[in-house]
């Protein structure tokens, strides 16, 4: 059998670039490969890359195609170019994954700035910066109450440079015919916080009370405005789900769609809207401002934030909960071994001081699941969404 060789076209000082060249004795297979050495020859902060095995990976392919196209010349379909390109594609994806990362990381979300998406979305992000050693990107793409941010996120290559910040509207979206998306579209890799709904007035609202506004809703169906998110969104959701538990038409407070919590906690300030179902956190800064008034929690206990804010249930016996959940996926194909290092970093960042130091003074609810057990979890969620949208008469199922 012919040997085969390995060699490179300039030291490993001084190259720019580097050209390995895998040759035999036999006409057959001759593949050269171009590599950075930020790619090859060194992992981000210097250190070296197990290049012997890479190398030893092209040369023992090499040889299995040497052995195979001298026994069965016959069979030309195992052309010189299918060796080439899968001697190639061997060598680039086992060197692409053991270098990962090493450039900047955009992390998409579907809301815009402000809201609670985008705090939890900035501190994941700083946060894994420090443990990934790369610049980490927030990228707001609002639009299409939420679609328009998960197409990107599902469109993006499975490289590991692209991930989001997946909201409960993935569980949503589809069972109203918004999109064709379902979580099944996405590598899920942690749930990372789980708030309730609430239900907010503006501070000089003539609805001191809960009741006082459900009397309101009734006495003049259509009359009351809301907003919080987009048309089917989940504090929609939250809003006709709590007026049908108290017998209420759930069309009886007209719905304003919004780009997010941030722009109706405005709106509401303004006097545009009359209630805004987001969470507290969400409302939090026109609260803490005397501009916004909480009147009840759609959660079967208080809020942290705000432990004084009475539960819909204590105060209507309602047994209705609802609340939003945000988790970070990347696109569907995401190779394990890159799946497993952002596993291991987002674990590491949800239970760590600083992000639940954060998320406790932001008011954010912290909660946690990796993996197959998010996967689970969004499946559930899926589930139970799309039974509560049906009940409401808003399915396009």
């Amino acid at each position: 059998m012919s040997a085969t060789s390995i060699s490179s076209s300039a030291d490993h000082a001084s190259s720019k670039s580097r050209t390995l060249f895998v040759r035999t004795s036999e006409p057959v297979l001759f593949a050269s490969l171009q590599f950075v050495p930020s790619n090859f020859d060194y992992l981000k902060g210097g250190q070296p890359l197990q290049r012997a095995e890479h190398l030893k990976c092209i040369e023992a392919f090499c040889t299995f195609a040497l052995l195979f196209t001298t026994e069965k010349r016959q069979m030309k379909q195992f052309t010189l170019a299918k060796v080439t390109a899968l001697a190639v594609l061997m060598a680039v994806s086992a060197t692409a994954s053991a270098a990962w990362p090493d450039r900047p990381i955009t992390l998409v979300l579907s809301w815009s700035p402000g809201g609670g998406t985008d705090a939890t979305a900035r501190i994941i992000g700083s946060l894994m910066e420090k443990e990934l050693g790369t610049p980490v990107t927030v990228v707001n793409r609002p639009g299409g109450n939420g679609v328009v941010g998960n197409q990107v996120m599902a469109s993006a290559k499975p490289d590991g440079y692209t991930i989001g910040l997946m909201s409960v509207e993935i569980s949503m979206q589809h069972h109203m015919g918004l999109t064709k998306l379902t979580p099944n579209d996405y590598t899920p890799l942690a749930l990372m916080n789980f708030d309730p709904s609430g239900v907010t007035v503006a501070a000089n609202s003539k609805y001191a009370k809960l009741q006082d506004l459900l009397d309101a809703a009734k006495a003049n169906p259509g009359k009351l405005k809301a907003s919080g998110t987009g048309e089917g969104g989940i504090w929609q959701i939250a809003l006709a789900g709590m007026l049908n538990s108290l017998g209420i038409k759930p069309d009886s407070i007209r719905w304003v769609p919004s780009q997010g919590a941030a722009p109706a906690m405005l709106e509401l300030a303004a006097g545009g809207v009359d209630v805004v179902p987001v969470s507290l956190p969400e409302a939090r800064s026109l609260i803490d401002a005397g501009k916004a008034k909480p009147l009840a929690v759609m959660s079967d206990k208080p809020a942290g934030l705000y432990p004084n804010v009475p539960t819909l249930k204590s105060l209507t016996g309602s047994d209705w909960t609802m609340g939003a959940w945000r988790g970070i996926v990347a696109p569907k194909g995401l190779p394990p071994d890159i799946a497993a290092k952002y596993e291991k970093v987002l674990d590491k960042i949800n239970h760590s001081k600083d992000y639940r130091e954060f998320m406790t003074k932001q008011g954010y609810g912290v909660a946690y699941a990796s993996g197959k057990d998010f996967a689970t979890f969004m499946a559930k969620s899926d589930e139970a969404m799309g039974k509560t949208i049906k009940a409401l008469g808003l399915s396009k199922d």
